[in-house]
């Protein structure tokens, strides 16, 4: 996989994740970038500008770098605290939402993401890129069968609260203070039929002007600095 810019380069390198090898462009100017490569022992190639734009037209800002493809985590990995917060993903399909929502997560302390294997986007350099850097800090699980992923949470003793406009309560009004997993809809059609009737609590963020619906990245926003209000 391939990903692009200082900050996702410089974050890489603080994660000590694996580094296959760093291209950059002739006039690239970082000094401070180059020598922390170098230290880290890898593989830096120059190109000319021509040859480098070829790679990527994009506001790569002079610098890609090649890395494994991302290693996704288990249930059981996002599940290890008492009292856990989690938030899924019912096929959010804009990898700058989910870059977005994963820099949100990170930020907040969130335990981990679920995102489902069909229909979703999955971890990939536009999604790296968006959050930041935050993609190597926060522990993501794929899942086959979101559903049955619930069903699982509940045995565990998790409460599940999703969005909608419709039949649920304003989003200040619940308590929080319990093992929690969020879920997002997808930014055409929210939450699916089944997800929504596995729902423990249904919240609403109003909308007082005259759109009728948030972006799915700046509703996880106000909803996931909610609950970690409520939580403190």
């Amino acid at each position: 996989m391939y990903i692009y810019g200082k900050n996702v380069a410089k974050e890489t390198l603080e994660s000590n994740n694996k580094i296959v090898k760093a291209i950059i462009c002739e006039d690239f100017s970082d000094q401070d970038l180059i020598l922390a490569l170098k230290e880290k022992q890898v593989n830096i190639k120059r190109l000319s500008k021509k040859e480098f734009y070829k790679l990527d037209n994009n506001n790569n800002q002079g610098i890609i770098l090649e890395v494994p493809d991302y290693k996704y985590c288990s249930l059981d990995d996002i599940l290890i605290k008492e009292k856990p917060f989690i938030v899924i993903l019912d096929h959010i399909e804009d990898p700058h939402n989910f870059g977005a929502i994963v820099r949100t997560c990170e930020a907040a302390g969130v335990d981990g993401i679920i995102i489902t294997k069909d229909r979703c986007v999955s971890v990939n350099s536009t999604v790296m890129k968006t959050s930041a850097g935050a993609l190597n800090n926060v522990k993501i699980c794929m899942v086959t069968n979101l559903n049955n992923t619930i069903k699982e949470l509940k045995k565990r003793g998790l409460w599940i609260v999703g969005t909608d406009m419709t039949n649920s309560s304003l989003y200040t009004q619940i308590d929080y203070d319990m093992p929690i997993a969020l879920v997002i809809g997808s930014e055409g059609f929210g939450m699916s039929r089944l997800i929504k009737e596995s729902c423990d609590y249904i919240v609403n963020i109003p909308m007082n002007g005259k759109v009728n619906s948030l972006n799915a990245s700046v509703a996880a926003g106000i909803l996931i600095y909610k609950i970690i209000e409520k939580r403190t």
